[in-house]
């Protein structure tokens, strides 16, 4: 199997606590790498019992030679393959291991994991500005420094290894004017004309960050119902901690006021739901609606039931404005159940005719019928 995910998600906890008897080696070693390289065969012969093999994307030669012992030896979990670059494992699997490897994406932790553990922040503006990375929680990081730290040590170190970028200072910018458009719909022609980039260098970077599952596009749903419907993905960012690092907010405090509080917690909300359907080895099932009218729905999530139309706001009290663009979806669908819901910064759940109004601490503690 493999697990890919960002750097510092955790796979590497998960792998070792799921596989306690398999070997472990990083091919971020340059000693374990170089003997992986030059005898490929002989490495892999050293781990008869099982091994996890960390950031196995470094040594792009040891996928044929899996693909060998595994035909072989059909052993299932003999082989924990991990990665924080979608490109390099994605292509080693795809190329040498297609149909012999089960993929789980992991993301930093969702808020109902956090719950679990009781490590939840007790706000929303404090669980929004704190994100999900595990090093944030068991070990009690300052997110300032942390994230500070992350971006140097990885997205940046990251970037220098698969592109040619001269200028960090106008990546670093690129990486800022991304999280002030996350919840936005993607325009590269203006990001890069921001940045000081052309559109290519813009989508190239943006499919980088993607690789690195720093940031995601959520695409347009694809039914016309007979309107001229947006047809742009939408940018969020997989971690709301990392946005707000990279906004310059500095406390839980401070978001409070933040003119891009709604979009940070629609960005937190998408991403409850793509870890729920993630971390149980499912695709992504979301996608929004728009029309070229401006009628808009955040999120659509699709299920053997039916599509579920979601609005989110981050104010505390539902409005009768806030559930105009879903009854503009059941107008023009004519669709009433799975029921639409509204989820809401504040803390009262209400039942309506039509629809759920549902508080962001009970998207957290309950699963409802989004699967």
């Amino acid at each position: 199997m493999a697990v890919t995910g960002p750097r510092q998600s955790g796979k590497t906890t998960l792998v070792r606590a799921v596989f306690p008897g398999h070997a472990y080696t990083s091919l971020e070693n340059p000693a374990q790498r170089e003997f992986a390289e030059s005898d490929p065969a002989g490495f892999l012969k050293t781990f008869d019992k099982g091994v996890i093999l960390d950031e196995v994307q470094r040594c792009p030669r040891l996928f044929e030679w899996l693909q060998g012992i595994v035909d072989e030896v059909r052993e299932p979990g003999r082989f924990v393959l991990t990665g924080s670059q979608q490109f390099g494992l994605l292509s080693g699997i795809t190329q040498s291991l297609a149909g012999r490897v089960a993929l789980l994406n992991l993301l930093p932790l969702a808020a109902s994991e956090l719950r679990a553990a009781s490590l939840l922040p007790p706000s929303l503006d404090e669980a929004v500005f704190h994100g999900g990375y595990p090093p944030l929680y068991d070990r009690h990081m300052d997110p300032g420094i942390w994230f500070a730290n992350y971006v140097q040590t990885y997205i940046e170190r990251d970037v220098r290894q698969l592109l040619n970028v001269r200028d960090l200072s106008q990546f670093q910018r690129f990486l800022r004017l991304c999280a002030g458009r996350t919840g936005q719909l993607l325009n590269l022609s203006s990001l890069g004309e921001e940045a000081g980039v052309s559109h290519n260098t813009s989508r190239e970077w943006i499919s980088v960050l993607e690789a690195r599952f720093i940031l995601h596009r959520l695409p347009p749903y694809h039914r016309n119902f007979n309107k001229r419907l947006v047809k742009t993905p939408k940018l969020y960012f997989h971690d709301t901690g990392l946005v707000a690092w990279l906004l310059g907010i500095e406390s839980a405090r401070q978001l409070s006021t933040h003119p891009l509080r709604g979009p940070l917690f629609e960005t937190w909300v998408v991403g409850e739901f793509l870890k729920r359907r993630l971390n149980t080895g499912r695709p992504s099932n979301l996608s929004f609606w728009r029309d070229r009218s401006g009628h808009e729905v955040d999120l659509l999530v699709e299920s053997p039931e039916g599509i579920q139309a979601v609005e989110i706001k981050s104010t505390a009290t539902p409005t009768a404005d806030a559930l105009r663009g879903l009854d503009q979806w059941r107008t023009m669908t004519g669709q009433s159940e799975p029921r639409p819901c509204l989820i809401y910064g504040g803390d009262t759940p209400q039942r309506r005719t039509e629809t759920d109004i549902i508080p962001w601490r009970l998207l957290v503690s309950a699963h409802h019928n989004h699967s």
